[in-house]
């Protein structure tokens, strides 16, 4: 097995687990994460024994988006904005999260806590997703400093839907995003992880081949209503949003008082995710 700086991967009965390790940092994303992540749906991809993969997190939150800390610090320190340079530095990215989408094996996402802006760049491209019932979703970027990159809101639950989510930026609680469609299902917190284990292991059942005709069928559907383009757009308009005034005003600010605050101070209006009323 490779080895792996941000997630560890084992494999029980054709289940591969792939987990994320950067429990402190609530599995911010960073580019080892991207790179580790590549690497171990790869390998997975590659071996025999692995019918099905099985994203998971330790600690409190699957995945919190992308770490500010580095990436606003890294826009501070642009001379200008070359839009190709970046939309290959976010396409890096991009290109990660939809191997979970292409990937031939079935994918399973078992999220808990927060999964939101980035983090759900990356989740919503799984095959399936199951949530504890503490868990949160939402894409907060859509209020200043990002759009979507890999698209898959509209695919999901809707046109309508997407857009009352994306043109908010609201918190969307578990229960609400199983009934909405964004999500498979959610389940209580104590049986997350045995509960997805349990779909995957009845799964990987399944013949091999099977598996792969199965989910390559039903994603032919997505692709052809224009998958490819929407992700194209998204991370263009990811780039623009990050280089608008108020994109640049938002990097201004968090060098100024720190990335957490600046946060803060745009949630604050809509009293959800960090400043959620205690």
């Amino acid at each position: 097995m490779p080895s792996y700086s941000t997630l560890r991967t084992e494999t029980e009965d054709g289940v591969r687990s792939i987990v994320l390790t950067r429990a402190d940092e609530y599995n911010t994303i960073t580019p080892a994460l991207r790179d580790d992540l590549r690497a171990a749906l790869d390998e997975a991809e590659a071996d025999a024994e692995a019918r099905v993969i099985l994203l998971r997190a330790e600690g409190p939150a699957f995945c919190a988006g992308y770490g500010l800390d580095w990436s606003t610090d890294a826009q501070s320190q642009e001379q200008h904005w070359d839009s190709v340079r970046d939309m290959r530095m976010i396409g890096s990215f991009v290109d990660v999260y939809l191997k979970l989408f292409r990937v031939s094996k079935p994918t399973i996402a078992a999220v808990q806590g927060w999964c939101i802006a980035g983090g759900t760049d990356m989740v919503l491209c799984a095959d399936m997703i199951i949530a504890a019932d503490d868990a949160s979703f939402g894409y907060p970027p859509s209020r200043v400093w990002g759009t979507p990159t890999t698209a898959m809101w509209v695919y999901r639950m809707g046109i309508e839907r997407a857009k009352r989510y994306l043109l908010t930026g609201d918190e969307i609680p578990a229960a609400e995003a199983a009934r909405i469609g964004l999500i498979l299902e959610t389940v209580p917190a104590a049986s997350l992880q045995s509960h997805a284990m349990a779909l995957a292991k009845r799964m990987a059942l399944v013949p091999a081949s099977q598996l792969v005709m199965l989910k390559m069928l039903c994603n032919q559907t997505v692709e052809n209503m224009g998958l490819a383009s929407s992700i194209t757009l998204g991370t263009l308009f990811d780039g623009i949003a990050r280089h608008t005034k108020e994109g640049l005003d938002f990097v201004g600010r968090a060098q100024e008082v720190g990335f957490r605050q600046a946060v803060r101070e745009r949630d604050d209006p809509f009293g959800d995710y960090g400043s959620r009323p205690r």
